[in-house]
């Protein structure tokens, strides 16, 4: 219940008082009215008033159903974003599993408050009418939640199986989409329908064992429940031909009785039909969970220049990485590394994969907090700079630089105030300035080099990489480019490349 907001609990709880009354309303009038006492109106008052009742019930459970998803939806997004969360899962549970939550949410939830409220008013107004008849109800009532409770833990276990083997079949299909040019190349492509096929299979049968059982738990609560009602109609009806009871009071156990085992009879149909709920909100659990032990022990990102200190002008400022190591949950991605680079000065830094050369441009770009050590701007720890004036003076090229939905032009505009179309032309771009059709690796690696080559205003220049994905002719033009991009400010460049090495004033090996 704690994915429930307060206000929801309280809505129903007054709505299921509300339903207890009218049902005890509705039973007394028709009572009444069937040996000749009130009139007939009286039933059709009582009668709309329940069906109002029942109708804000749906509208708001409805309402408050659609907000909950809404909700859950932005704490799966948000915490599969955090966490890495592979990405058919991520898309399984927001898709198919959020929607399965709205019959837990509208439709077992406010039967089961209902359940708790309407069946012991039922009792209290036996007992003032029937103390017999009210001592059967009492005593065969726990009859019906403890065979759901019994059906329902084997229901439960199938349907957390189910949706584990759904979430499967989804993650691997969209990793099959996904690779399906690869698969088709390497002649793969069958062999993965036929998986997919069979996952598909299994899947199916889970679900159809599932619903099995849930048909079977139904068939098993109404003969408990239609036993029960039949426990205290015959001994009424018995009593009524001796005279031990009034036709009214016999006509009002008779009402009252099927009353106070149906909203126990709807709360286990409807747990069965809901039945994926809980398991889709153990899994949001369980992803919110991994993802706040995984801010816990990785590297705390995007918080490093938050102090109120403006950043030193990187003109005249030099950058000190004094003793930084970077640590991640079982190993340490930077060891105890130094690095003074002096203002205007270029430097490549160079050594095999895994040492931790993109860790050390993610320090002093400020993404990643170092576990020990830290990092001087002109004097001033990185830690008590101003993020927005330090971001400023940044150029950043990334492996893969990221591109939104717009134009090659829009996207080598963000945060410039140079010539976008001549940065373009630069790199090669220009017949692709005003395009928005997808680009290669090589062409969006170009897009992020113009886009640094674009800022007229930065001067520390962090490069990872600018030539990895070029072929040997659209390298020349890049590095031309590089040239012009690396001359009069601060440069610290991760290269393989002997090309590239050759622009720069120094070399640092790693590892």
């Amino acid at each position: 219940m704690r994915h429930v907001d307060r206000r929801y609990v309280v809505v129903l709880t007054g709505l299921a008082v509300l339903t207890a009354l009218v049902v005890l309303a509705q039973a007394e009038v028709l009572a009444s009215v069937l040996t000749g006492g009130w009139s007939a109106w009286w039933l059709a008052a009582v009668i709309g008033v329940r069906a109002v009742v029942v109708w804000t019930m749906q509208r708001e459970t409805q309402r408050c159903a659609s907000s909950l998803k809404a909700a859950l939806r932005k704490r799966v997004l948000r915490a599969a974003s955090a966490s890495g969360q592979p990405a058919g899962s991520a898309v399984t549970l927001v898709v198919k599993g959020v929607d399965a939550v709205e019959p837990y949410f509208a439709g077992y939830l406010p039967q089961l408050v209902i359940a708790a409220v309407v069946p012991v008013a039922v009792v209290a107004r036996l007992s003032f009418a029937d103390l017999p008849s009210a001592l059967v109800v009492l005593l065969t009532l726990p009859l019906v939640p403890v065979f759901a409770a019994l059906v329902g833990l084997r229901t439960r276990d199938r349907t957390r199986a189910q949706w584990a083997g759904l979430a499967v079949v989804g993650g691997h299909f969209l990793d099959v989409v996904r690779g399906l040019g690869t698969l088709k190349v390497f002649g793969r492509a069958a062999a993965q329908a036929r998986t997919v096929r069979a996952m598909a299979g299994a899947h199916a049968a889970a679900t159809m064992r599932t619903l099995r059982v849930a048909f079977l738990s139904a068939l098993v609560l109404e003969l408990v429940a239609t036993t029960s009602v039949a426990l205290v109609a015959v001994p009424v009806g018995l009593r009524l031909l001796h005279g031990g009871v009034t036709l009214q009071v016999a006509l009002l156990v008779l009402l009252l009785a099927p009353e106070a085992y149906l909203p126990l009879r709807s709360a286990g149909s409807q747990f069965h039909a809901s039945a994926e709920g809980p398991a889709v909100l153990e899994a949001v659990s369980a992803l919110e969970t991994a993802t706040a032990r995984e801010a816990a022990t990785a590297p705390h990102r995007g918080a490093v220049a938050v102090g109120p200190v403006r950043a030193p002008d990187l003109r005249t400022a030099d950058l000190v990485v004094e003793r930084v190591s970077v640590e991640y949950p079982g190993r340490v991605v930077v060891p105890d590394l130094s690095l003074h680079v002096r203002a205007g000065e270029r430097v490549a830094v160079v050594g095999p994969s895994g040492v931790g050369k993109s860790t050390l441009l993610a320090v002093v770009l400020g993404f990643v907090t170092p576990a020990s050590g830290r990092v001087l701007v002109g004097g001033v720890d990185l830690r008590e700079v101003e993020w927005e004036s330090w971001a400023r003076q940044l150029a950043w090229v990334p492996q893969r630089p990221t591109l939104f939905p717009g134009t090659v032009a829009d996207n080598i505009a963000l945060g410039s105030t140079g010539d976008v179309r001549a940065a373009a032309a630069e790199l090669g771009l220009g017949h692709l300035v005003d395009a928005e059709h997808p680009l290669s690796s090589g062409e969006r690696q170009r897009v992020g080099l113009a886009r640094a080559l674009a800022r007229d205003d930065a001067r520390l220049l962090l490069m990872d990489e600018p030539t990895s994905r070029l072929d040997g002719g659209t390298e020349e033009a890049v590095l031309r480019a590089t040239r012009r991009l690396l001359s009069g400010r601060t440069a610290v460049v991760v290269a393989h490349r002997p090309a590239v090495l050759g622009e720069v004033d120094r070399v640092v090996a790693l590892g």
